[in-house]
């Protein structure tokens, strides 16, 4: 027998975190990282945050898990508090992004069905999105990497440049549902949308009946000091995916949807054993008690803008690997020359620096700290990327 006993799916690299403490990693040998990869814009209260910890601990000891066949006192309670503070009227619990990007492909196609339009179906996303690895969200990208041996996937996507307003309309036919799109792509690259893009699709959506639906698994919930990304824009979704951030490590995802998108969305069209399970939502509740403020959003965006800064002064010290900054809060991307592969610089922070990041698309490293990081680990990321630079030798 040669298959390992965890399926083989992932590159798994050395380090075998057995603790966590705030913003650092420790291995099975002690070693010690400095975590702003962050379970990718997961941790965003670090690890072992003590209200989350006691949350989940209290929780545990009280109710896991009951059926969604039974009333919800605390999903009814977290629903509210993430109605109260976002565009939404409703929500739907899940365990995970690729559920809530799901939850809400089929919460867009269930209205056109109600409202006598079920020709409406295809949904128009864009190039170098990533939205999950089920078949249902593989079929919304064009990246071989996820699609290639996964045939025949699932009918009714269409996908056009991203940032490309024109492309964008074009595709618009009477079988059009809507756009699904990230706000700042996060696999794809750590690149924003422009203001007149996503302001774009939320016109044409409005003049033409069509939905618009954001993903902000990555880019949303705190993570670049705004609650949801979108409010940068100044533009609201009818449908929108969450998770990561939203139970800051522990398993959990949600839909958002106004009570319009949602109106087909009724007893039996839709279900999940586990989503929005008691210790679910006490992990949920805990993580919005400490981030979703005004005061804490602020940090967020003070802390990015001094990281990027710091970042984009390192740039001429090391303009053989250095390319540019780009991203939004603490959700930062560093484009490295072509030189540089972007996988093997972050393998050369993570084993000879104790830096840990994460690759992107577009030959980006992916710099997502904790939200709760203090000027020390901004200063010690960027020493240890400087010191990465000078130490890197490109393979030849």
């Amino acid at each position: 027998m040669t298959i390992t006993p965890l399926m083989p799916v992932y590159p798994r690299c050395g380090v075998r975190p057995v603790r966590g403490e705030g913003c650092y990693l420790i291995g099975e040998r002690g070693e010690r990282y400095l975590d702003f990869a962050s379970g990718i814009a997961v941790n965003i209260l670090g690890h072992g945050h003590p209200a989350l910890v006691k949350a989940i601990a209290d929780q545990a000891a009280t109710l896991m898990h009951v059926s969604n066949l039974y009333g919800s006192p605390q999903g009814e309670a977290f629903a509210q508090k993430l109605v109260d503070k976002s565009f939404a009227d409703t929500v739907f619990f899940t365990n995970s992004g690729a559920e809530a990007v799901e939850c809400a492909i089929k919460t867009a196609r269930r209205y056109f069905h109600v409202e006598g339009k079920p020709e409406r179906t295809k949904i128009i996303s864009f190039t170098n999105a990533f939205h999950g690895r089920t078949l249902g969200t593989i079929s919304a990208t064009n990246q071989p990497k996820m699609r290639d041996g996964f045939e025949p996937l699932l009918p009714g996507f269409e996908v056009v440049p991203f940032n490309d307003l024109e492309a964008a309309r074009e595709a618009v036919d009477a079988t059009t549902a809507g756009f699904l799109v990230e706000p700042v792509q996060g696999e794809g690259g750590m690149t924003p949308a422009s203001q007149d893009f996503l302001k774009g699709l939320r016109q044409i959506c409005d003049e033409q009946g069509l939905l618009l639906i954001l993903d902000e698994v990555q880019c949303g919930y705190c993570r670049t000091g705004r609650f949801f990304a979108h409010e940068h824009y100044g533009i609201t979704p009818d449908i929108m995916a969450v998770a990561k951030g939203i139970g800051g490590g522990f398993p959990l995802g949600a839909c958002l949807a106004t009570e319009e998108a949602a109106k087909g969305m009724v007893f039996g069209t839709h279900g999940s054993t586990y989503g929005g399970n008691p210790l679910a939502m006490a992990a949920g509740e805990a993580v919005f008690e400490v981030a979703v403020n005004d005061e804490f959003l602020a940090n967020v965006r003070a802390k990015g803008d001094r990281l990027r800064q710091a970042i984009e002064q390192l740039i001429p010290n090391h303009d053989s690997v250095f390319d540019s900054v780009r991203g939004l809060g603490l959700m930062v991307g560093i484009k490295l020359k072509d030189a540089v592969e972007a996988r093997a610089f972050v393998a050369h922070l993570r084993d000879n620096h104790g830096l840990l990041t994460v690759g992107a698309g577009e030959n980006v490293v992916r710099i997502l700290p904790p939200l709760v990081i203090e000027d020390s680990h901004i200063a010690e990321c960027v020493e240890k990327l400087s010191a990465g630079a000078r130490t890197f030798e490109p393979a030849s």
